[in-house]
């Protein structure tokens, strides 16, 4: 063969490699899976906080994450337990409904920390706000915003 000849039939391949999985996947397969989403970080009681959201379908879970806000020092002592009081709350924006709160006291060591709020349905095509506070004495909550566009 020459050399245009299999340059053409490579070129076939390849596309036909190229469109073998696409034409594989199904919405089904999408529709099941999880998405995880996170917004901003935030200080909050001396400690990093942020919040994720899980979309599963027309399903979503917020949770908010505690870690420490860097390395500890070389060489010094761990940080002690702390107590924390959390609020995680969720809300469909515009539906005109309260928004669903859930306060729970946690106590916090070293190591990352995730407080789950409840599981949602929600309608397709709703954007749901989820907030989360974390306070410890003498420390008021600055709470972290994320917010999802269910696209089911």
């Amino acid at each position: 063969m020459n050399r245009l000849a299999l340059l053409a039939v490579g070129v076939a391949g390849l596309t036909v490699l190229a469109a073998g999985p696409a034409s594989a996947a199904t919405p089904e397969a999408a529709a099941d899976q999880t998405v995880t989403t996170c917004g901003n970080s935030g200080l909050q009681a001396g400690l990093l906080t942020r919040l994720c959201a899980e979309v599963t379908g027309n399903t979503v879970q917020f949770y908010g994450k505690v870690s420490l806000a860097g390395p500890p020092s070389p060489g010094s002592p761990a940080p002690a337990p702390k107590e924390l009081s959390t609020t995680l709350s969720t809300e469909v924006v515009g539906a005109g409904a309260p928004p669903l709160t859930q306060d729970k006291p946690v106590v916090f060591t070293s190591t990352t920390l995730d407080v789950r709020g409840p599981a949602s349905t929600v309608p397709c095509g709703a954007t749901v706000r989820g907030t989360f506070g974390v306070a410890s004495f003498p420390w008021s909550p600055r709470p972290v915003v994320h917010e999802v566009t269910l696209t089911c």
